[in-house]
């Protein structure tokens, strides 16, 4: 599967963002996906994961309450939602997918910057 995400941007502190990741290839709804980030200077960190249906999502303690991941199966592309953002929220952003047969995410979108100015 290919990934293309999309939406990052310069926002202000306090305001809003949505990305989205579009995949393409094998079947996306057999995949997991996720959103990770890197800020300049950090390790990649998880941010969150959705499963197949999108029934269930799961998300770092850092962006709890604040971050929404969806899916829409029928256009093959998953989102994160981003309210409240703060300049920590800085960062390459990119979408993963893992198959149900695999423990690690395999696949890996190109990421795009979000930018949170204080």
């Amino acid at each position: 599967v290919q990934l293309q995400a999309s939406g990052g941007g310069m926002v202000q502190a306090g305001g809003s963002l949505r990305l989205s990741c579009a995949a393409s290839g094998r079947t996306f709804s057999s995949y997991y996906m996720g959103w990770f980030r890197q800020a300049p200077g950090k390790e990649r960190e998880f941010v969150g994961s959705i499963s197949l249906s999108g029934g269930s999502t799961a998300y770092a303690n850092s962006v709890k309450g604040r971050f929404t991941i969806s899916r829409d199966n029928a256009k093959n592309t998953v989102y994160l939602g981003m309210n409240s953002l703060e300049p920590d929220d800085t960062a390459v952003y990119y979408c993963a997918a893992r198959d149900v047969h695999s423990a690690k995410y395999t696949y890996w979108g190109q990421g795009t910057l979000v930018t949170v100015s204080s």
